[in-house]
């Protein structure tokens, strides 16, 4: 007779370790019980990763506030428009993941602040300077002598860290059992760190970024950033063409004169 699904899944579930060093966000833990295991206060953390959320922050900073000092590494740079009508490239890297839920939207500035906060006291962030350079991702945490490490796939987001209600990413994640091989990880990342030909610090671009997020714009920037917005695919089009010294009229359109009370 054929069992159930959920009959089926049970026993897989029950078939898997009781005890192991994998944190997959799926079956074996995740990698947020690991930081929550492990980071106490007074804690000092080397972390590299691609990406940073102000949500996994969020999630996490009943632990992550009361340590004594992160070194963070983003292993993957990328260029981030910054939020005004010229839109000026600024250098920045990716701080939040696409497809935000309204309660996180609703939430932004006080995360936002808050996580800025904490990077101005306790926070060093460099970024390697190369492209696809750096893929590995690391959590190493030392204490009164003793240190812990986590590495694999997991980025420092929401949904890499196992963080999310569902919808988490299934990770390879292994925690380091071994002092030596825990003090090889330190060493390989104080390597990359202090490289300054690889390296470069990033801090106040990040700092820059986070403070586009919580402060408190004019009602007229607002304006003009959802024209521009709304209409920016539009004139890029046009410039591509050589059609913007024609007289197109964009106030005659009703986005315009809905918009312009």
């Amino acid at each position: 007779m054929k069992k159930p699904k959920n009959e089926s899944v049970e026993a897989a579930s029950s078939s898997m370790p009781v005890s192991s060093g994998i944190r997959d966000n799926y079956l074996r833990g995740t990698a947020a019980d690991f930081l929550r295991a492990k980071v106490v206060p007074d804690s000092r953390l080397s972390v590299v990763s691609a990406y940073f959320t102000i949500y996994a922050f969020d999630a996490l900073k009943d632990h992550l506030t009361g340590i004594e000092h992160l070194d963070f590494l983003f292993g993957e740079p990328r260029f981030i428009n910054a939020l005004d009508p010229d839109r000026t490239e600024k250098k920045s890297f990716i701080i939040d993941p696409a497809g935000l839920h309204l309660a996180n939207c609703l939430e932004q500035k006080r995360v936002a602040r808050e996580c800025a906060d904490w990077i101005r006291a306790k926070v060093a962030i460099r970024s390697v300077r190369q492209s696809t350079l750096l893929h590995g991702k690391m959590y190493h945490v030392s204490h009164n002598g003793v240190e812990d490490a986590l590495v694999g796939s997991s980025n420092f987001t929401v949904r890499g860290l196992g963080l999310s209600a569902a919808g988490n990413n299934i990770e390879l994640n292994l925690e380091v059992d071994s002092n030596r091989d825990r003090r090889d990880l330190k060493a390989w990342f104080d390597e990359i760190w202090n490289d300054q030909a690889l390296v470069e610090d990033v801090k106040a671009d990040v700092l820059l970024y986070l403070e586009q997020l919580y402060q408190n714009h004019a009602p007229e920037f607002i304006y003009y950033k959802t024209l521009f917005h709304i209409f920016e695919d539009f004139l890029a089009d046009q410039a591509k063409g050589g059609l913007l010294d024609q007289n197109i009229k964009i106030v005659d359109t009703d986005v315009w004169k809905a918009l312009y009370e």
